[in-house]
C-alpha cells in the first residue's frame, strides 16, 4: 500500500503563527520590541502593555482563532 502525498504541503500552526509573526503583524511587533530595547535594563510589569496587546490583537485576528 502506498501513501498519495498532497501537492500542496499543510501548514501547521507554528508555521503560520510564524508567517504572521513577520509579515502581517510586522508594524506592530516592531513597536513593541523597540519598546522593550528602549526599557530593558529597568524592566517593571506592564512596562509594554498598550504594545503588547496591540501585538496581541493583531496575531489573534490574523490566525482566526480566538483563544
Amino acid at each position: 500500500m502506498t501513501v498519495v502525498k498532497s501537492a500542496v504541503p499543510r501548514q501547521t500552526p507554528l508555521k503560520r503563527f510564524a508567517l504572521h509573526t513577520t509579515s502581517t503583524c510586522a508594524s506592530q511587533a516592531s513597536v513593541y520590541g523597540k519598546c522593550i530595547v528602549a526599557n530593558y535594563t529597568d524592566v517593571q510589569k506592564d512596562m509594554c502593555k498598550e504594545e503588547f496587546a496591540q501585538f496581541k490583537r493583531c496575531l489573534r485576528n490574523a490566525m482566526k482563532r480566538k483563544w
